[in-house]
């Protein structure tokens, strides 16, 4: 079978950062997961000198013809959120929409599908600091600027920088399983996943004492996931009054409480549904469920699948 073909684009004042990403995740080789990993190729979609933040000089192998063929293209960035890119890169990228490819920008990097028309109707995100431009510029994109990512399936967006990490990981997630993504991000010494949205990464204060029984409760339960947990229960645990546990929950992740532990409950669902004999009622009892019946309801709308189609597709994946 041929492999899944992954192009990064590359242009004049690149992103050095998304670009590494991008870089870092589909060109290793990685012989461990023992999986027919991505191919992966640089694109230069203009002539002439590439250069990149920090001094780098980068020289792209192939040209444009290239995204003719690629399953997956990368836009690490873009150069100027106020520079409307050239006519032919435009094209391209609706060439390759129309086609079927997947598409898939970092923080500024919206802006070049926004300007390609991709995204009309659409929800998307960059960073923070783009959102209110971009939702100006292209009010007819659904912008969200809280999410770290969206994915829209054919079309997925990442807020800024680190964000394009977590939008990678999700791409590998999507196409080798919960296993191989949890790998990956071991090697890069990074979470598999981080919960919630920009909004956790803004200028809060927060009591150093506060953050430390935080942390302190999402590490035992993560470790007690089985057991019954209400608002009530994990306030008294960390010594903190319900109201001030739902606001420290949002600071900290951009979720409440209860909605963090269901998607860390899913989380070990993915995990167990990958060794293919287990039963459901057993999963579901391991990660706290209680039933098959609210697994199957936070599964189907976490994950928007069901959890015999997951297992179905990533069961002995590795």
């Amino acid at each position: 079978m041929k492999k899944h073909l992954v192009v990064a684009l590359a242009y004049d004042r690149l992103c050095t950062f998304e670009f590494g990403c991008t870089v870092e995740l589909f060109a290793l080789e990685r012989p461990e997961l023992e999986v027919d990993w991505y191919d992966f190729a640089v694109c230069a979609v203009e002539p002439g000198t590439i250069r990149a933040a920090g001094g780098i000089t980068v020289q792209a192998p192939y040209a444009p013809e290239l995204l003719e063929r690629a399953d997956t293209i990368v836009i690490p960035g873009w150069r100027d959120a106020d520079e409307l890119p050239p006519p032919a890169v435009l094209d391209m990228i609706r060439a390759a929409h129309r086609r079927g490819a997947r598409l898939c920008s970092i923080c500024s990097g919206v802006f070049v599908l926004a300007a390609a028309g991709v995204l009309d109707g659409q929800r998307a995100t960059t960073h923070w600091r783009y959102a209110d431009r971009l939702a100006q510029r292209y009010p007819q994109i659904q912008v969200q600027p809280d999410a770290l990512y969206v994915d829209n399936g054919q079309i997925i967006t990442a807020a800024g920088s680190a964000a394009g990490l977590d939008m990678l990981l999700h791409l590998v997630r999507r196409d080798y399983g919960a296993k191989v993504g949890n790998l990956v991000a071991q090697r890069l010494v990074v979470a598999p996943h981080r919960e919630g949205g920009q909004a956790q990464f803004l200028p809060r204060p927060m009591a150093q004492g506060e953050q430390g029984r935080l942390s302190r409760l999402m590490d035992w339960l993560r470790s007690h996931p089985e057991q019954p947990h209400t608002v009530h229960s994990m306030a008294e645990r960390a010594a903190m009054s319900p109201r001030t546990l739902q606001r420290q929950f949002q600071q900290a992740t951009g979720l409440g409480p209860v909605e963090w532990l269901i998607r860390e409950r899913i989380a070990i669902v993915k995990d167990m549904l990958e060794i293919a004999d287990v039963p459901l009622a057993q999963i579901a009892e391991r990660a706290g469920f209680g039933s098959e019946e609210s697994l199957r309801h936070h599964f189907r709308r976490l994950a928007a699948t069901t959890p015999g189609a997951y297992r179905r597709r990533f069961a002995h994946a590795i």
